[in-house]
């Protein structure tokens, strides 16, 4: 209840002010559908969607429980379908509105090479997927549409304006930077959504298993002892086509004044993939209860 009311004095109160003062804030523009300006207030609606779309999916189980309907859960597919589908048109605008000039232009002026980096988007957006991860799934070729269409016109307008000799700014830069940053960011979420394996597994000393080209063997376990703490590490070695990768060391800790047992994860990360091993219970006949990632891309 505290949350709603919060919610409610904070929004409300920002939007009764903005009732009572928002008539003196006028603004006489004429801008043309196909410019800078519009582009940017599509992208601002789409944000403020995806806003709204978190603040439904937060407020919506508390206000169904506060009515005395009973509890429900928004969970993470709700969440995953709307944004989805709100970020491909967000993406599409962003990638095309720094090639758009302030105030008015033609979609002729950059027709050459809207052509070029859809054709080099749809290569690379099927292209990357099967290189890197030797399958194509339909939701990562659509993360990595968005994320190449947003990389590809960003380095080539940066290219032009260069060739050209214009001169740049240092925010032009940054927001090149910023732009470079989200592609960078969509294509982890299309990979490590799409693609990440996770196994709970019966492992002892000389176990192994294969996740994604990864083999897991399971060494050892030994005693451990901290300042505060004991407990037992257990040593997984991890090879890649027989190719040494990565010892890790998964600890299960017992911490002496709270007596409460902590669980460690081993994670060894790489610039294309993150492995984790995560130690559970010990079980009978010096088995272990062991659970295995493979995040790539994170």
């Amino acid at each position: 209840m505290f949350i709603l009311a919060f919610m409610v004095l904070v929004t409300g109160g920002s939007l009764l002010l903005f009732a009572v003062r928002g008539h003196r804030v006028r603004s006489r523009v004429n801008n043309a559908l196909w410019s800078r300006e519009s582009l940017l207030l599509g992208n601002n609606v789409l944000l403020m969607a995806a806003m709204l779309v978190v603040l439904l999916g937060t407020l919506l189980p508390l206000v169904h429980k506060q009515l005395g309907l009973g509890s429900i859960s928004v969970g993470e597919p709700f969440f995953n379908t709307m944004f989805t589908w709100l970020m491909v048109p967000f993406a599409l605008l962003l990638g095309v509105g720094p090639l758009v000039r302030w105030g008015r232009d033609r979609p002729r002026n950059i027709r050459t090479l809207l052509l070029t980096a859809l054709v080099s988007t749809l290569v690379l957006s099927v292209l990357l997927p099967w290189l890197l991860e030797d399958k194509i799934i339909a939701m990562t070729a659509v993360g990595m549409a968005m994320a190449c269409w947003i990389a590809v016109l960003a380095v080539a307008e940066a290219v032009q304006r260069v060739s050209r000799g214009t001169k740049t700014s240092l925010s032009y830069w940054g927001m090149v930077a910023a732009h470079l940053g989200l592609a960078v960011t969509i294509t982890g979420i299309a990979f490590s959504q799409n693609y990440s394996v996770e196994r709970d597994v019966r492992m002892r000393a000389g176990d192994s298993v294969t996740i994604h080209d990864y083999r897991f063997t399971f060494r050892e376990v030994r005693d451990i002892t901290g300042p505060n703490y004991r407990g037992g590490v257990a040593l997984i070695g991890v090879t890649r086509h027989g190719e040494p990768e990565a010892v890790l060391h998964a600890e299960k800790r017992l911490y002496n004044t709270s007596r409460m047992v902590m669980t460690e994860a081993a994670i060894d990360g790489g610039l294309t993939r993150d492995l984790y091993a995560a130690l559970g219970e010990e079980l009978d006949n010096g088995a272990w209860a062991v659970r295995l990632y493979y995040k790539p891309f994170v």
